[in-house]
């Protein structure tokens, strides 16, 4: 059975398609397969899911392209003591956070801060076209692709985008597996993501039509800032559960600034790329 790589970009306006997909997401996967595993190839069969459209007039042309990463940037995470130390403090307080998100109705004016801050998810959530064109692209595309070993590679509100078509195909039965989710730079672990996600689902879980769930987060990533989804996200029922793992984002090497969210970052880690190479 063949194999295909679908990826599905995040919040804010986009570069055109060509750009942000095919000079970005596939330059980087394929730039990280060479660089951390020694694995030079041409190409992959890759394919982006591009939504900016339909949200914004035009695409953004000033947007940062990508850029070959600097030499030894490309680190491993290293799980030290400091590290250690606040895993197990977020630990401490995982009850009490918990707590927080099952018992609290994020109300409107959770609504009012993302309709000023992050557009795109407040009308992902309060417009239902928005919403159903959104999740009925991704699901169009899986379909068309049944035949494949699908890896799904979803980036910020795109894996929410992605964790609400995913649900709802296991619901439809459409007889798509999806071999390996992997989300990065995800938001799923937020307080009002979690909540709306359990007002329209009524519970979290792995997507039934999930083999394997794997998701990346930079700890220095404000949108990834609940890095650790498997304590909100119970098993589906064949006992799939996802699996977080820690990385290092280099791409504020790139532009000199501190931006930990970039996708391009992300899909040349170390840790990526491992996941990667053992699909292709």
């Amino acid at each position: 059975m063949s194999k295909i790589i679908i990826g599905i970009h995040g919040l804010g306006n986009k570069p055109p398609k060509q750009t942000l997909y095919e000079e970005g997401w596939k330059k980087a996967m394929l730039e990280g397969l060479d660089v951390n595993e020694n694995i030079p190839r041409e190409d992959i069969t890759f394919e982006g899911i591009y939504w900016a459209d339909k949200h914004y007039p035009a695409p953004d042309l000033e947007g940062e392209t990508y850029r070959p990463a600097l030499a030894n940037s490309l680190k491993e995470y290293d799980e030290g003591f400091i590290d250690d130390v606040v895993q197990k403090a977020e630990q401490f307080g995982g009850n009490v956070i918990d707590w927080f998100k099952n018992k609290l109705d994020f109300d409107w004016a959770a609504d009012k801060v993302l309709e000023k801050k992050l557009t795109d998810l407040h009308k992902y959530y309060t417009e239902p076209e928005s919403f159903n064109t959104l999740t009925s692209l991704l699901i169009d595309r899986l379909l068309a692709h049944s035949d494949k070993q699908i890896m799904l590679v979803a980036h910020s509100m795109g894996t929410i985008i992605a964790y609400d078509a995913l649900r709802i195909m296991g619901r439809n039965d459409n007889n798509v597996l999806i071999d390996h989710f992997v989300t990065i730079g995800s938001p799923l672990g937020l307080p009002h993501v979690i909540m709306n996600i359990r007002k329209r689902h009524g519970s979290l879980r792995t997507p039934t039509v999930v083999k394997r769930w794997t998701n990346f987060a930079d700890r220095r990533d404000p949108v990834a800032s609940d890095e650790h989804l498997r304590d909100d996200y119970k098993s589906n029922v064949v006992g799939t559960r996802v699996n977080d793992n820690l990385v290092l984002n280099d791409w504020r090497v790139q532009s000199g600034i501190d931006i930990f969210h970039k996708s391009y970052g992300y899909l040349r880690t170390p840790e990526f790329s491992r996941t990667l190479a053992e699909f292709v």
